[in-house]
């Protein structure tokens, strides 16, 4: 699958130089592989397929935090995949792309009244965050004509942290949660099910990239039993839905795509087997390791220096697009593939040096040090794995401009399909960010507001 990914990486590069994606007006953009999409989304189901009895419910809710894209929901729809929401513009979002409230859950630590009401009335499924929510959901249930749609409350199971202590939501202090640990909370989330004979889900979710998938197993092993103390309390299952989050981390290594769902799957079975005997339906909160693999930003190398010997790069994609890369690289770095100014794969001994991006500071760097093809001026630079959470979550520094995002689909290397010369055809994903656009966000319409 790596070398098949990389040929059609290669193919769209080329193209986009060719189709004029890249320009001196439109120097950065972001290319999505929809044939990986489809496979990672194919690939998710058939590992949960796998290890559990035949009918079992099962959703798949994408985390759309990271890929707030209408067209990229819609696209894992049609591959049968949900959408987990955590905020009012994240279900504007899903209910744009035509996700199904049935197959949307919202989360987020802290729901609005009016969020709640929306959701309950559409029929969305919903993880209470803490007692004081799910008192706001008593109410809203109370008052409703008909039951409401299934509840869950998220536990924070504190099995610890991963490498990455800010993406690790099961440690002792999490935000995230009702801690299972703590003094008095097992009872009080026990009797908190038996109070409410509707609360029907349990959720947890122990974190992201940087966790171990013995960490992951561990946290879903101990909801797993906190849903099993609960129905025995209940004299009847009670809980007919597990929740057990997202997480599963990505190698940012190379293009090997490990570890897969199916490892993942097959551990938790082999861990948890009670959770997959037919008894329990299951939501998965999965993000990131569907699209990180399938996502591409370009850049033009617009001037090429030294400093202290140094050679640099200077192109136009750097902190606004890979924040968490340029601010914390040691957890979050980022492979940089080489190419000419026709995009094809530049060639040559590897040469250090570092590649920067626009924005005014010393820090703005997607590498430091990098063993690279020495990069010229007009050169394209492809920061790979970039498909959740880099081109989509932008950081507006320096009032740099959102990039545009096309999907490909890489359709034969005669390009006899569509002439383009390496059978590379691209669709708009959303449109780059226009300038006025830019000041109108930033009060352009108020300019006289504070005179």
């Amino acid at each position: 699958m790596a070398s098949l990914a990389s040929d059609r990486r290669d193919q769209a590069v080329r193209a986009a130089v060719e189709q004029g994606l890249l320009t001196g007006t439109e120097p950065v953009t972001a290319l999505l592989d929809i044939s990986g999409i489809r496979a990672s989304a194919a690939a998710l189901t058939a590992a949960f397929a796998a290890v559990l009895p035949a009918g079992t419910p099962v959703l798949h809710a994408f985390a759309v935090k990271a890929a707030p894209l209408v067209p990229v929901l819609r696209l894992l729809h049609e591959e049968g995949i949900g959408a987990e929401v955590a905020s009012p513009g994240e279900l504007a979002l899903a209910r744009a792309a035509g996700v199904r409230p049935g197959s949307t859950v919202l989360d987020s630590p802290a729901k609005t009244h009016a969020e709640l009401r929306e959701a309950l009335a559409l029929g969305i499924s919903v993880n209470a965050d803490n007692p004081q929510e799910l008192a706001r959901i008593d109410a809203l249930a109370s008052a409703a004509p008909t039951p409401p749609p299934p509840v869950g409350l998220r536990v924070n199971a504190q099995v610890g942290a991963g490498a990455i202590g800010a993406l690790s939501t099961a440690t002792a202090t999490s935000k995230f949660g009702v801690a299972l640990r703590d003094e008095g909370a097992r009872a009080w989330v026990v009797q908190a099910y038996l109070d409410r004979p509707w609360l029907t889900r349990l959720h947890t979710h122990s974190g992201s990239q940087g966790l171990s998938l013995s960490l992951m197993s561990e946290g879903v092993r101990t909801v797993y039993e906190l849903a099993e103390e609960i129905n025995a309390a209940a004299g009847r299952q009670q809980i007919d839905t597990v929740d057990i989050g997202g997480g599963l981390p990505v190698n940012f290594a190379s293009d090997d795509e490990t570890p897969t769902f199916a490892d993942y799957a097959r551990l938790l079975r082999r861990e948890v087997p009670g959770l997959f005997d037919g008894r329990y339906g299951l939501v998965t909160e999965f993000g990131r390791a569907l699209l990180a693999k399938h996502g591409i930003v370009l850049a033009r190398v617009e001037y090429t220096k030294t400093a202290g010997s140094r050679p640099i790069a200077v192109t136009h994609a750097g902190v606004q697009l890979a924040t968490r890369t340029v601010y914390a690289p040691d957890s979050w770095p980022l492979r940089i593939a080489a190419y000419d100014a026709k995009g094809r794969p530049r060639s040559g001994p590897a040469v250090v040096q570092d590649v920067a991006g626009p924005a005014c500071f010393a820090g703005d760097l997607l590498a430091q040090a990098r063993a690279l093809p020495l990069l010229e001026q007009g050169d394209v630079v492809a920061v790979l794995d970039t498909g959740a959470y880099y081109f989509t979550n932008h950081y507006a520094y320096n009032s740099l401009a959102r990039p545009g995002i096309h999907g490909f689909r890489a359709e034969g290397a005669d390009g006899s399909r569509d002439g383009s010369g390496n059978g590379v055809r691209f669709v708009t994903v959303r449109a780059p960010q226009t300038v006025e656009e830019i000041v109108a966000e930033s009060g352009g319409g108020y300019r006289e507001a504070l005179l």
